[in-house]
């Protein structure tokens, strides 16, 4: 297992990070999450035993029940607090009321203190916006941030689900009004879903955010489990989430295939080794409902791709040439290279 800095920040993640929206099971989330106690307490011992430090939850996983298992399970391994690092979320519906919910400081500040309860914990080391909110200002919710860390509650603040031009407006009003930055970026990113090499990936690696991912399998599509003839089973045959072009992710499958065969490993292990790989990424979440899934996760690190398996996977993967892309890249060549290359570099 290897050790990324999150971002900008002197805080060292493992290269993996277990996600623990498996745990519980609620409303919504019983198409998810149907583990229990012992089963959550396990596979986080098998995580952290594996050599991984972070784990991430939410407030809205089952309902605060993912958050609670997750904190039940540390003390019942009786992990060292400064072992290990935790991470949650805000934004969605906690509640019926009208406040219940959303970016706001009032919702925020409420409920880190009933996720530090749940999880039985002092603070949090990453705090996160779960999603964008289009009621509240940016300014507010980053004076809310700003406080929660200043109270000691959490260590650093991070975003999810933004856009590029969201996550740019935030960082020039938290270095204008002196508050809390932003560490880190959790988004979607696979090999079956690129998009966010168009603007947010530039961005990221611009301001030195660090990139936490989401779903790297496609929701179980990059599994293995599925072909052209069968739907298989597993988490998408009942939430077919989040959205894949699916004639084009087959053809991806078909190469991963042949990449995971050439390197003796598994289909899943390519689609994850293949993001291990990407700069951006500080950490890849995997989530596991049981053993063999998590152990079978665990072992993309030791997948070591080839130049020539890397330029097959980003080949059959590539996104589609888009405005303003093709003419940045275009009219950029006309920078690159020759006197300019060696008198910028000098």
């Amino acid at each position: 297992m290897r050790y990324n800095n999150l971002g900008n920040t002197g805080l060292f993640v493992s290269e993996l990070c277990l996600g623990t929206m498996t745990f519980g099971g609620a409303g919504m989330w019983t198409a998810i999450a149907d583990v229990e106690q012992d089963g959550a307490t396990a596979l986080v011992k098998q995580a952290l035993d594996a050599g991984v430090n972070f784990l991430d939850t939410a407030n809205v996983y089952s309902n605060g029940l993912s958050e609670k298992m997750t904190g039940q399970a540390l003390k019942d391994i009786g992990v060292t607090r400064s072992e290990v690092i935790v991470a949650t979320k805000a934004l969605g519906p906690m509640g019926e009321g009208v406040n219940d919910r959303g970016a706001s400081r009032h919702h925020l500040l409420a409920q880190i203190d009933a996720s530090l309860d749940r999880l039985g914990l002092d603070y949090v080391d990453l705090y996160q916006i779960h999603g964008w909110d289009p009621a509240t200002p940016i300014e507010e919710t980053l004076r809310g941030l700003d406080a929660i860390v200043k109270s000691g509650r959490a260590r650093y603040v991070g975003v999810s689900n933004w856009a590029a031009w969201q996550i740019m407006k935030s960082l020039g009003i938290s270095e204008l009004k002196n508050l809390e930055t932003f560490v880190s970026l959790q988004a979607y990113y696979s090999l079956a879903g690129r998009d966010l090499e168009r603007e947010i990936v530039p961005l990221l690696e611009s301001e030195r955010m660090g990139l936490m991912v989401w779903s790297p399998l496609a929701g179980g599509f990059l599994s293995g489990k599925y072909t052209r003839d069968s739907e298989g089973e597993g988490r998408r045959a009942n939430f077919d989430f989040p959205p894949v072009d699916k004639d084009k992710g087959f053809d991806v499958i078909d190469v991963m295939r042949d990449v995971a065969k050439a390197r003796g490993c598994t289909v899943a292990q390519v689609a994850l080794a293949w993001l291990l790989k990407q700069p951006a990424v500080s950490t890849v979440i995997v989530g596991a409902k049981r053993a063999d899934q998590l152990e079978d996760n665990l072992g993309s690190v030791d997948v070591d791709l080839t130049e020539e398996d890397m330029s097959k996977l980003n080949a059959a993967s590539a996104l589609a040439p888009e405005y303003p892309g093709w003419m940045l890249e275009r009219q950029g060549t006309y920078r690159s290279g020759g006197k300019a290359r060696e008198s910028s570099s000098s």
